[in-house]
């Protein structure tokens, strides 16, 4: 597989993508120029299966390892979580010069990437994402943070990984329904940014296992999702413009999340159904038609992915909690919409009237 680099005007790096690649991954750190001091940040479960050979893997490359395990959940991604991390960093005097690693998905990238933020006011950070969502976008661009009560990733910081080192053999304990939330990711980018990969999506019989998916097929998920998310950020770091359309999906989404508790949902299936509640609001503002619309929401059907929003979430309960997303600006909150296949657009113009007219929910 390619080698992806992500070109900052700082701090730079690669995208490294090999198959039975994390026994090597402490040679591939020492070319990094970094202290030898590194803490290992993962939960219970995927310690246990990738653990040994990723701390072994630093220790053979003369890595003083240590280790810090955050309990699986999204429940757990918040400041009490980040405060354990940093009390373990002190524990054992990590330095300027020292390294967090992130083995695990997306929540663990997450937290492991605000952690090094914030330390120190700065260390090291290397990801090593072990679920597709992690793989295609969350290890990739620099966002960082925790959730607040009130709203998903609200804290956090702009951090970026000294190295992406990708393992797509991890694939293999993934649990299924892990599988289809990344693919909600993957399915994203064919909308927001490459048609292509979208059409090949569309060629396959069947997308809600890992088992149905040739090494093929998966080599071209990881392969164009992660350049689609490098390209993007490469040309807008800090989400100053551009990098706004990566939220495709994820203003409803994270509000259903987040009205649910984190609890009915995770990530993955939460931006499905926001992905369907664009494409109608697209469809509402006459912006793509209802042909379009259909293609997304049968791949998206096709992967297995809920489409629905919960019943007992109200149009109120929607508008309410989109009022603190991220992405407002001057009061109003930015919606990235779908134009076609592979293209969209940031508006501000989405009403509320609209949002209750597409939604046809009580």
């Amino acid at each position: 597989m390619p080698k992806i680099t992500v070109n900052l005007p700082q701090d730079s790096y690669e995208i490294a993508i090999a198959p039975s690649s994390l026994a090597q991954l402490g040679n591939k750190m020492q070319k990094l120029a970094i202290g030898n001091k590194v803490l290992v940040i993962s939960n219970p479960e995927i310690f246990e299966h990738y653990g040994e050979t990723c701390v072994k893997s630093l220790e053979s490359s003369g890595f003083e390892t240590s280790t810090h395990l955050i309990p699986a959940g999204e429940e757990f991604k918040n400041l009490q979580s980040i405060q354990q991390v940093y009390d373990t960093a002190l524990a054992n005097h990590l330095e300027r010069s020292s390294t967090l690693v992130a083995l695990g998905g997306g929540v663990i990238g997450d937290m492991t990437g605000f952690a090094a933020a914030t330390w120190l006011r700065g260390v090291n950070f290397v990801q090593v994402p072990t679920s597709l969502l992690a793989i295609v976008d969350a290890s990739v661009g620099g966002k960082t943070g925790v959730n607040h009560p009130q709203g998903k990733n609200l804290i956090g910081a702009f951090y970026q990984p000294k190295l992406v080192a990708i393992d797509p053999t991890l694939l293999k304990t993934l649990p299924s329904r892990e599988f289809r939330a990344g693919m909600a990711e993957v399915i994203k980018y064919g909308v927001i940014w490459d048609q292509d990969l979208f059409t090949k999506l569309e060629a396959s019989d069947r997308l809600d296992s890992l088992d149905y998916v040739s090494e093929e097929l998966l080599e071209t998920i990881i392969t164009r999702s992660c350049q689609a998310k490098a390209d993007v950020v490469s040309q807008d770091e800090k989400e100053a413009g551009l990098r706004a359309i990566l939220n495709y999906g994820h203003t409803i989404g994270h509000a259903v999340e987040s009205l649910t508790h984190y609890k009915q949902f995770v990530h993955g299936e939460a931006v499905a159904i926001g992905m369907v509640a664009a494409g109608k609001i697209a469809v509402e503002m006459g912006l793509w038609t209802k042909e379009q619309t259909q293609r997304q929401d049968n791949l998206i059907v096709k992967t297995g992915l809920p489409t629905e929003i919960p019943s007992e979430l109200t149009v109120e309960d929607i508008l309410e909690t989109i009022k603190s997303d991220k992405k407002v600006k001057a009061g109003k909150v930015r919606f990235i919409l779908p134009t076609s296949i592979g293209e969209v657009i940031i508006t501000d113009r989405v009403t509320p009237e609209i949002i209750t007219s597409a939604l046809k929910i009580n």
